[in-house]
């Protein structure tokens, strides 16, 4: 009895476990904010206000967004939402939670820090140029902000493996993890839809982004981000079909009529200059230099064709503006925020300026003084019509920028190269990099040239000063270039132009223009051309040059010509667009216009005429080295010392031993990251 008493008097479990069932069991009834959905709920609160506190770049600018936009903002914290509810289905749902918090997070400080840098917002396709981003990470950052961002990804990875090892596991049985999980999604889904479609209908959201930058304030980070993902290309038209585009094609053949009548201009040189953000700084209000920044580039305005250009990117996106430029398409018609160079033009052949003039004998050439594979253009460009590409890696004597960026000087002789390269007219499209950022906000320059005696806005003083002296370098190159062109006996046309403005942290109201989608272009020549100014789109450019010579050649070189004064004028580009690059080549009678070219790297013959050894050290003589050549052998490359264009020491000197003649060493063009451009023959 009285060890029966014993056992009804010992309780059925311990204290601890006591506590621990109340305590689960508060966790299930009484404590709100332990339950999993309202944990995922909070989250996506918490990442979206962090996102948009970034994006609208403060408190003020969050609030105020939230405010007018709160469609807008509860859409977005949906669109986080969607991506954090399958968390429910997983035992380890706290380091799905984290990892997915994480990437959110990531993303939101990268379009923070983007925004402050360049004035155009974080997209997926920044992401295809992810590499390109390493590259110029030290011109956006000090060694010290790098070494931060590497020990916070350091940290960050940490977390995360400690999270997975360590974190809590879920101990709601299978079945329940489903149910949940699959009432959560078919909630927050239908959620979305209806949000979205309201938004779409009532006007609060759009998948029309006219300006990127204003889409990413006016919708949010989390909406515009999966659009630049989600939408991309150029969708079918309504009323595509052969008869329409015939409809097309028989109004410019109408309209043609009205065209100036005369002889075809095609002796003739066309040299292209796309300068990087270039425009004229004393657009900007309350600003003031110790003298014109410009000289040369507004004396030419005097005498030459000029205007406004409206450009499709503002602070960054060169690549976009050369695409309007080089292919008269429009690149709004694409996927907001997508590089065409990056998609469709990888794979795809597109009417060119290049196309056009080398089916009339030119040859075509493209030069840039950086590297060959940004924005994919020793690729891309075989597409677009060019017979050769010089890139930085086929140049000598190049100098750089505090900011480490190529200086245009060298590019007078790299386009003055390309004229004497062959016997017939030319097309020499050059692409420049010396005016672009990141500006600093501190003293760069010892002595500058040009001083900022007033600036509105006193922070901006010495990322003004120092872009003012590099345009005022750009425009001592254009003088340079103007005086070796009038000094060659063939007639020429110089089209100059500003790709976009600079990433200095302008608005409307700080422009004398209030556009910040306006650069300005010139046409120059010198065989006496009228001076016809005129306020014109980038892909409208190209049109008018090739209307000066009276070449109407080309599908969308001649609908330009033709057809920018009918109702529907944009609405046929797009057709156009989407026939040439998606559709079904009606235009082109069923096929592509035109094939991929043989392009080939630089237009000076790199070659080896000899090797020598000197002591323990050999030496290959030749031509046209550049500080990225390097010498094979077997299809190996060798660690290789550039002295001068015509020589250079094998640092790793066990297979050159083995050669029997010069022709057994080749020399290739080894950009930065080590990607091989060409081998010589």
């Amino acid at each position: 009895m009285e060890t029966l008493m014993k056992y009804k008097a010992k309780p059925l479990f311990s204290r601890s476990k006591e506590k621990d069932r109340a305590a689960e069991k508060k966790g299930k009834g009484g404590n709100v904010l332990s339950w999993a959905p309202v944990q995922i709920l909070l989250l996506a609160l918490g990442l979206n206000l962090l996102i948009e506190l970034l994006n609208h770049k403060g408190l003020g600018g969050l609030l105020s967004f939230i405010g007018e936009h709160p469609l807008a903002f509860f859409a977005n914290c949906l669109i986080i939402l969607v991506t954090l509810v399958p968390a429910l289905f997983f035992k380890r749902r706290i380091f799905y939670m984290g990892m997915v918090g994480i990437v959110w997070a990531i993303g939101g400080i990268a379009n923070g820090i983007i925004i402050l840098n360049r004035m155009t917002p974080f997209t997926t396709a920044d992401l295809a140029v992810f590499a390109t981003g390493f590259e110029i990470l030290p011109t956006y950052f000090t060694k010290f902000e790098i070494v931060l961002l590497v020990l916070a990804a350091v940290v960050v990875i940490t977390a995360a493996v400690l999270l997975f090892l360590k974190g809590p596991k879920s101990k709601d049985p299978l079945p329940r993890r489903l149910l949940v999980g699959v009432a959560a999604t078919v909630l927050t889904s239908c959620a979305l839809g209806l949000t979205i479609k309201q938004g779409l209908e009532g006007g609060g959201l759009s998948t029309i982004f006219s300006n990127l930058a204003y889409a990413y304030e006016d919708y949010g980070f989390g909406y515009c981000f999966a659009n630049t993902w989600l939408n991309v290309g150029i969708r079918t038209p309504k009323d595509y079909s052969a008869e329409d585009m015939g409809r097309i094609m028989s109004e410019m053949d109408d309209n043609a009529a009205a065209l100036p009548q005369g002889e075809a201009m095609t002796d003739v040189n066309v040299v292209y200059v796309q300068l990087e953000s270039f425009f004229d700084p004393q657009q900007i209000k309350g600003l003031e230099f110790n003298e014109d920044p410009l000289p040369n580039w507004h004396a030419l305005q005097e005498e030459y064709t000029t205007g406004f250009l409206t450009v499709p990117v503002v602070g960054a996106g060169t690549a976009n503006t050369e695409t309007e430029v080089l292919t008269g398409m429009s690149t709004r018609f694409f996927g907001p925020g997508e590089y065409p160079y990056k998609t469709v033009l990888t794979e795809n052949t597109a009417e060119s300026v290049a196309y056009i003039l080398k089916d009339l004998g030119y040859g075509t050439h493209a030069v840039h003084n950086h590297r060959g594979v940004f924005y994919g253009r020793n690729k891309v460009y075989k597409n677009l019509g060019f017979d050769t590409f010089t890139s930085m890696e086929y140049m000598s004597n190049t100098s750089m920028t505090p900011k480490n960026w190529c200086k245009d000087k060298v590019l007078t002789g790299e386009i003055e190269a390309a004229l004497d390269s062959t016997d017939t007219p030319d097309l020499v499209y050059t692409v420049s990099v010396q005016g672009h950022g990141k500006y600093p906000t501190v003293p760069e320059l010892e002595d500058p040239a040009i001083t900022v005696e007033s600036i509105p806005n006193e922070e901006q003083h010495y990322s003004m000063e120092y872009y003012a002296n590099q345009i005022h370098e750009m425009d001592e190159f254009i003088g340079e270039l103007v005086e070796m062109l009038e000094n060659r006996d063939e007639k020429t046309i110089l089209v100059l132009y500003g790709d976009h403005l600079p990433a200095l942290q302008m608005d409307e109201d700080t422009l004398l223009t209030h556009d910040l989608y306006k650069t300005e272009y010139l046409i120059w020549n010198n065989f006496g051309l009228e001076k016809e100014d005129e306020g014109i789109k980038a892909y409208q450019l190209t049109s008018k040059v090739l209307a000066s010579m009276n070449i109407s050649d080309g599908i969308f070189n001649r609908y330009h010509q033709t057809c920018k004064d009918e109702s529907t004028y944009l609405l046929d580009l797009r057709k156009l667009q989407y026939d040439q690059l998606y559709g079904e080549h009606y235009v082109t009678g069923g096929e592509p216009a035109y094939e991929p070219t043989d392009m080939k790297m630089g237009v000076r013959p790199i070659r080896v005429t000899g090797y020598i050894k000197l002591e323990e050290t050999w030496y290959l003589e030749g031509e046209n080295f550049t500080p990225y050549s390097k010498a094979t052998v077997n299809g190996k490359i060798l660690e290789t010392e550039y002295l001068n264009g015509h020589l250079l020491r094998v640092i790793d000197d066990k297979l050159i031993q083995e050669v029997d003649e010069v022709s057994d060493i080749k020399i290739s063009q080894v950009e930065k990251y080590k990607e091989v451009l060409s081998v010589t023959e």
